[in-house]
């Protein structure tokens, strides 16, 4: 099996030590140590964290001539800034803000909204009413660069869609995919929470309304290459 030489190669390459490479997953050198000699292999989790920490495919630390491309160096060629920048102007622009509904839906009985602003192009389309789905893209040019895939849904009649609304304009670079951590209004809170960055992210939201929910949402997204 090739795990134990890719890793070990892919690790001299990032520079790092055994000790630094086992002080990032949070485990000893010595179980980093008797993976490179074969002696043991990782969990799961352990494999998924290795790729996260190491910016590889789970593919290049297991598969022999398996190519090992840099995720880091990779997402270089956008600047993120710019497109995060980019994606809280588009979302205080559109749905949030009560925007106007694009005339001609990309697909029959969608609710489109899009903001366009030099070469990048946001389009955000749902389905559905009291349980819905949807995807938000930016474009720049001609190319998809990034994406959030969402479904939810309603719970209650108590629901309040200006209340949405008003949270997702608190949308900010620390909470840049749906809301804010925790917004209140009156009798309704808004609940957000997601793992990961704006290259790679899964997250919830949730609207209380006097304690009781009345709506969820679950999303992810990230950069395409």
């Amino acid at each position: 099996m090739m795990f134990q030489q890719n890793l070990q190669r892919i690790r001299k390459q990032r520079q790092l030590s055994q000790e630094q490479l086992a002080e990032k997953l949070g485990i000893s050198r010595q179980a980093v140590a008797k993976w490179e000699n074969g002696l043991a292999y990782p969990d799961i989790e352990n494999l998924i964290r290795l790729s996260e920490v190491l910016c590889v495919t789970i593919d290049s630390l297991m598969k022999e001539g398996a190519e090992c491309f840099n995720r880091e160096q990779e997402d270089k060629e956008w600047d993120t800034d710019e497109l995060l920048d980019f994606v809280l102007e588009a979302k205080k622009n559109t749905y949030a803000a009560k925007g106007k509904e694009e005339e001609n839906p990309c697909r029959p009985g969608s609710h489109d909204f899009a903001y366009q602003k030099g070469a990048y192009a946001y389009l955000d389309s749902y389905v559905g009413g009291r349980q819905f789905a949807g995807e938000e893209v930016i474009r720049n040019k001609e190319e998809n660069i990034w994406v959030m895939n969402y479904m939810g849904r309603t719970l209650a009649d108590s629901f309040s869609g200006d209340f949405l609304k008003s949270a997702l304009m608190n949308c900010s670079k620390e909470n840049p995919f749906r809301g804010p951590a925790l917004y209140q209004k009156g009798e309704y809170t808004y609940h957000s929470r997601y793992e990961g960055d704006f290259s790679w992210f899964d997250g919830k939201e949730e609207i209380f309304y006097k304690g009781d929910k009345v709506y969820e949402c679950y999303f992810h997204g990230g950069l395409l290459r």
